[in-house]
């Protein structure tokens, strides 16, 4: 069995390696796993891991250690690639490949299912894919492994922050989330607002976030300013998250991408810009803060529940392969938000691959600024628990 990891890591992405590697030596069908050294590239030369070769107290830290133990890459595969990647398989002996990532690594995942389906030497070869993103984007799941501590993550942050804000409110504090054309990560942050305290039943929402911008909504950035305004004269500090991928009416991103090869996007500051456009067009002082890759690596901020279901995840890919299936991805069906429970389904690779899934407008407030309470319905159990609670400040009510 050999398990390939794509696109960009996340906090609970070795958690899945351990589920599958634990399924694997359980299953007593797989001689050996193997890992990709740094992505599907490995494969043209066979630069592998032994996976097997893991002691348990090794394979025991997997799911609570960052990023990808055996490395990713966004390398670009090529459409003459697929038959030879399909014939270098066949040649090492692979029987089970398992592909771990998001929207890029779905569609690689497809395409190599259906090489391997047109040559009779690979008749055997089974291919399934693990959900992986902090986007929230795939398609055939109600949401995907990597979302749950990312959206974590950030709602502790922007908690913390508002009350920072809240504490001396004297300037505009504008928080840059990722989450390229997708809102879910962005949208995670009300969650900042919404649970109570210990103390009291007081909201968090008076603290912020006040605002709320996803990339699914055109953005004008007159009204911006206008509700920047209105917001500042009345509570004085203001907190507002951002998307990395807003754009104006016309599709075009606010501020022009810094790098992008392919799918490969480098975004430009856009808390740094609308803090520019607050100084200049305002006269009020404003702060950006841009967390980055630090949201998406955090263990301090894992969420047990995606922890959880990263391993369920990989043990089910493996389960999957082992039973026959192929050219399909794990997903997860959400059965109840209260009680929480899913269950996995297996998805049709076909039904994911580059099909991009956007938050939808009924997940947002009338006013497209902020979120709605059904969404804080969805999110909330995939952060694993409540955020830590926090004394109001004094005078909030």
């Amino acid at each position: 069995m050999l398990i390939v990891h794509g696109g960009a890591p996340t906090a609970v992405m070795n958690a899945s390696l351990y589920g599958a590697i634990r399924a694997a030596r359980e299953s007593g069908e797989v001689d050996r796993v193997l890992g990709a050294h740094h992505g599907v590239r490995a494969i043209f030369s066979g630069d592998y891991i032994d996976l097997s070769a893991l002691g348990d107290e090794e394979l025991e830290l997997l799911p609570r250690t960052p990023a990808s133990f055996i490395g990713t890459s966004r390398f670009p595969i090529e459409e003459d690639d697929y038959p030879r990647l399909v014939d270098a398989l066949a040649d090492q002996g692979i029987c089970y490949l398992l592909m771990n990532g998001g929207n890029g690594t779905m569609d690689t995942c497809g395409k190599l299912a259906r090489a391997a389906a047109r040559t009779p030497r690979a008749a055997g070869l089974r291919i399934v894919g693990i959900p992986k993103t902090i986007d929230n984007d795939l398609e055939g799941t109600d949401h995907a492994p990597g979302f749950g501590s990312a959206a974590r993550y950030l709602a502790a942050s922007v908690a913390e922050l508002a009350r920072d804000v809240a504490a001396l409110p004297i300037h505009v504090c504008i928080i840059e989330s990722m989450g390229r054309n997708a809102g879910w990560l962005t949208a995670a942050s009300a969650l900042a607002g919404e649970l109570p305290t210990s103390i009291n039943t007081t909201p968090r929402s008076s603290l912020g976030p006040h605002l709320i911008y996803v990339p699914e909504v055109p953005f004008d950035e007159e009204r911006f300013l206008e509700e920047v305004k209105t917001l500042y004269d009345r509570v004085g500090g203001v907190v507002v998250v951002a998307s990395e991928g807003l754009k104006n009416a016309e599709g075009t991103p606010i501020v022009p991408p810094v790098f992008q090869v392919g799918r490969s996007v480098y975004y430009g500051d856009v808390s740094a810009y609308l803090c520019s456009l607050v100084i200049r067009r305002l006269g009020i002082k404003a702060r950006s803060e841009k967390p980055g890759i630090l949201g998406r690596c955090s263990i301090a901020h894992q969420s047990s529940v995606d922890r959880d279901e990263a391993i369920l995840a990989g043990a089910e890919a493996v389960r999957a392969a082992i039973s026959g299936h192929s050219a399909v991805m794990v997903g997860f069906k959400r059965l109840s938000s209260a009680p929480y429970r899913v269950e996995t389904t297996l998805v049709p690779i076909a039904e994911t691959m580059l099909n991009e899934r956007t938050l939808p407008m009924e997940y947002l407030n009338s006013a497209r600024n902020g979120i709605d309470a059904s969404y804080l319905k969805w999110c909330q159990p995939l952060i694993g628990g409540p955020l830590p609670a926090f004394i109001s400040p004094m005078g909030e009510q």
